[in-house]
């Protein structure tokens, strides 16, 4: 049954995006916190951590995602035993988003008045406390605005990987509405997407102005 089959797919998607973007969210904000930390000025100034973080940054966020997924291919099947499925797609899901996820919350933290970091310096406060304290909480819109952005990319970037077999909603619309065509079916996975993804960025724009 059609019915059945999207039903599944929407559960893997939301499964493939909902585990890779808990580890990127994880990931990322400690990297974009020594990012910023450790440039010049930082408050735990380390020049070549930071050139050499910001170059892998660069590196998987400047690498198109499907490109990416078809590199990391001999990587996915040591991780989690196969390059088919669900599991098979959280790898470079996760992979391509962590760093895309770390300069977006990068450029939130940067955006925090460097006079509270001073104000926080002057009354003796250490400098994780200065992160988790003052870096954080002034910059957490910002972040959360951020990986709204990388949910709803990470959506995108499911249909890919769906594209070679690693389930979801386009594999699905693949097998019974693109060979052979049926825009129903084309245009229900199409809903079904974009409804996710404005789900993601209703709930987390909530949460941003809940936080402002």
């Amino acid at each position: 049954m059609w019915f059945d089959r999207l039903l599944q797919g929407f559960i893997d998607t939301f499964l493939m995006v909902g585990v890779s973007s808990l580890i990127a969210l994880l990931v990322g904000i400690p990297m974009a916190v020594i990012l910023v930390t450790s440039d010049k000025g930082g408050i735990y100034e380390a020049p070549v951590l930071n050139r050499a973080l910001g170059a892998f940054v660069n590196l998987f966020r400047s690498i198109p995602f499907l490109i990416l997924m078809v590199a990391l291919i001999p990587f996915t099947r040591l991780i989690v035993g196969t390059t088919y499925g669900v599991w098979a797609a959280v790898v470079p899901l996760t992979i391509a988003a962590t760093p895309f996820f770390a300069r977006i919350a990068e450029v939130s933290l940067r955006e925090v008045d460097h006079g509270l970091i001073e104000a926080a310096q002057a009354m003796g406060c250490r400098r994780w406390h200065i992160v988790w304290h003052v870096l954080l909480p002034e910059a957490l819109p910002g972040i959360v605005g951020g990986f709204t952005i990388t949910l709803v990319t990470m959506i995108n970037s499911s249909a890919m990987a769906g594209a070679i077999g690693a389930g979801g909603l386009w594999d699905n619309s693949y097998g019974y509405g693109y060979d052979p065509i049926d825009s129903q079916i084309m245009l229900m996975v199409t809903f079904s997407l974009e409804a996710m993804g404005g789900l993601f960025h209703f709930g987390l724009g909530r949460l941003v102005r809940r936080i402002h």
